[in-house]
């Protein structure tokens, strides 16, 4: 089904100077040794679990539930869907997805189907370089996220195994007490995908998703390299 299938990277690329959570520290990248010193060439990164277009387990919010290394392989190859609300919200940086947005998009699309990961575009990413549009000013946060009422939908009634999005955050960037991370989807043991790209790139349905997330024993999230194959 996929043999011949587009390959789109939804993944920003990983460097020093990627925009990140207000207060987490940037990557930090230092070369060990060089070819022409020692024959090969390798570095010692350090970054923090949450960084750039990365997974964020169950227990990033909830204690006990589980950690990078014990997600299933079989959740990280999922059906796409991609629900793409950037024309209604324009520039509304305190946008969300609304239940109302999920009931139009299956009376275009069809049924969401189940085990799929809902990939939400705000449009976002197209400001990820530039870190006041994308985040809003300092102390402040400001960028769309998924609603509440359309997360319940999803997860409760659409059986979704995880969310994504293209801002830095799941919930919208004006709700500090991140009600869907911690009472919709990682109560109910959904992965997270934030900081993602190209979602313009891909179908409303019909795509799939390969997660590369790296299995951190204990882990709260990592950053991951998020392929789509598009039929």
């Amino acid at each position: 089904m996929l043999q011949n299938a587009k390959v789109v990277d939804l993944t920003i690329p990983l460097g020093t100077d990627i925009i990140m959570w207000p207060g987490a520290p940037s990557p930090e990248m230092e070369t060990l040794v060089t070819v022409a010193h020692d024959g090969f060439f390798a570095r010692k990164v350090t970054f923090f679990e949450h960084t750039g277009t990365h997974f964020d387990a169950p227990c990033h919010f909830i204690e006990g539930k589980a950690t990078t290394d014990k997600i299933p392989a079989s959740t990280l190859v999922r059906p796409a869907v991609v629900i793409d609300i950037s024309s209604e919200i324009g520039s509304d940086a305190d946008a969300v997805l609304t239940l109302e947005h999920v009931k139009a998009f299956e009376a275009k699309n069809g049924e969401i189907p189940t085990g799929a990961a809902i990939l939400l575009r705000t449009g976002w990413e197209e400001f990820n370089t530039d870190k006041l549009k994308y985040a809003g000013p300092e102390g402040d946060l400001h960028f769309p996220g998924f609603g509440v009422e359309a997360a319940q939908y999803l997860v409760n009634d659409r059986g979704a195994v995880g969310l994504g999005i293209d801002t830095l955050g799941i919930d919208p960037g004006n709700k500090s007490d991140f009600p869907v991370h911690s009472q919709v989807s990682h109560p109910k043991g959904l992965w997270h995908l934030e900081n993602l790209q190209n979602l313009k790139s891909l179908p409303p349905i019909g795509a799939w998703i390969v997660v590369g997330v790296l299995p951190l024993v204990g882990g709260s999230g990592s950053p991951a390299r998020v392929i789509a194959l598009v039929p």
